[in-house]
Parts: C-alpha cells; sequence; structure tokens
C-alpha cells in the first residue's frame, strides 16, 4: 500500500488521541481500500480543479518568465512525470535536474495569496512527499492567476443570473456579467503581481514522520482488508 503525495495533507494530520491516527487519515485508508480491492475510486472534480487542469500550461509558462527558471518549450508543454518509490506514488508539474515545481492556478482573485506569507499545509507534505520521491533539496509551490476560459465565464455568468433570479428568463444584466467578467480576466493586471512563489526547503525530520505515518496506515489498512473479507 503506497500513499499518493496529493493525499499526504490528510495521511499527516494529527489525532488528539497520541498514538492513533486522525479520522481525517482514517477515511482516506478506508477510500484507497475500496479502490485497491474493488475499483471504488471516490472521483473529485469541481470547477476549480477544472481551470486548474486547463491553464496549467499557460500558468507554466508565466512563472517561467516571471521566476527566470529558464525551461525549454518541451519542458512546459509536456506531460506531468510519474514518481514512486516504496512509500509514495506522485505526479510532478515540473521536474528537472535544477528545478522541482508545483504549480497552483487559482480560481480567481479572491483565492490567490495576494499577501499571504504561510505556506498551506497541505500543500506543504505534497511538495515535501516530491522532494522524497525525486531526490530534490527544495521545491517550488507557485500560485499563478490567469484568465479563466471564456465558456467558463459564460457558465459563470449564467450561475450568477440565476442565483440573483431563480426565475430566470435568459435576458442577461449588463452588471452582472461585468462583475462576472471582472472575477476572472485578470489582463489589466501585471504578471509579476500574479505570480506567487514559496520555497520549500527538503526536511529529513518530516520525510522521516512520512515514512513513520505510512508504516501505521499499512496497519490499519491490513485491519481494514482483514474486516472486508
Amino acid at each position: 500500500m503506497k500513499i499518493r503525495c496529493s493525499a499526504l495533507g490528510k495521511v499527516m494530520t494529527n489525532s488528539r488521541t497520541k498514538g492513533t491516527l486522525s479520522e481525517t487519515c482514517k477515511t482516506y485508508i478506508k477510500e484507497l481500500v475500496l479502490e485497491n480491492t474493488y475499483g471504488i475510486k471516490k472521483e473529485f472534480w469541481s470547477r476549480y480543479t477544472d481551470k486548474g487542469t486547463r491553464v496549467e500550461k499557460e500558468s507554466i509558462q508565466m512563472a517561467n518568465d516571471i521566476l527566470g527558471w529558464g525551461l525549454t518549450f518541451g519542458e512546459i508543454n509536456g506531460e506531468q512525470l510519474s514518481h514512486e518509490n516504496e512509500f509514495l506514488t506522485g505526479h510532478t508539474d515540473i521536474c528537472t535536474d535544477h528545478l522541482l515545481a508545483d504549480i497552483k492556478s487559482s480560481w480567481n482573485a479572491g483565492t490567490f495569496p495576494f499577501f499571504d506569507e504561510k505556506v498551506d499545509k497541505n500543500y506543504m507534505w505534497q511538495l515535501m512527499g516530491y522532494m522524497f520521491l525525486t531526490g530534490h533539496d527544495k521545491g517550488s509551490l507557485t500560485y499563478c492567476l490567469v484568465n479563466t476560459p471564456e465558456d467558463m465565464v459564460q457558465d459563470e455568468i449564467r450561475r450568477e443570473h440565476w442565483k440573483s433570479n431563480s426565475f430566470w428568463n435568459g435576458d442577461e444584466d449588463p452588471e452582472i456579467i461585468e462583475y462576472v467578467r471582472s472575477q476572472h480576466n485578470f489582463d489589466h493586471m501585471p504578471k509579476e503581481m500574479r505570480v506567487k512563489n514559496y520555497i520549500i526547503e527538503r526536511d529529513e525530520n518530516l520525510i522521516t514522520a512520512i515514512k513513520e505515518r505510512i508504516e501505521e496506515c499499512r496497519e490499519y489498512y491490513k485491519l481494514l482488508i482483514t474486516k472486508i473479507n
């Protein structure tokens, strides 16, 4: 049993009772048992993740331009790289000899960390997992604020109309259109403002903690397998 790096934030949460797994961690392991045993996979999709997938290459290009990463065309437009070791699996957005980076494309200006200096713990654990997998000494957690694709903007315009009038007849309100577009178009802002980069250093103590927690998870996993069999 191996853990996805994207799920490390759940796995590494601490229980209020010392010596036991947290309920968040247990819930994830239960999902993993059902997925690995019966192919029952919990799907997660939202318009936020959809945007992230669709604009990922644009975000990487903007980060490359602003941060001077020196990535080639192939590195920017290539597929995510798959990694695996004894404990973890993961797919990195950018992984070269000189750079490990995870790209987060913000939904709108309200979700972009303009002034936040504290790194999201879930993303910290995810990137620490990537460093464990790849051997990198540091990684970049990089937020980018790029325009939302037009068809998604149109969906948001309709959603706002329905929110303001449950009996909406299809006539569009110019004020609603202007409001929605202001939330999803950022061409008027300097690109330097639309890239926020956090450098996370490799921490061997945290990597050891990951290994130990996964061993604990494996014991719980075995217990669950026994129960369903």
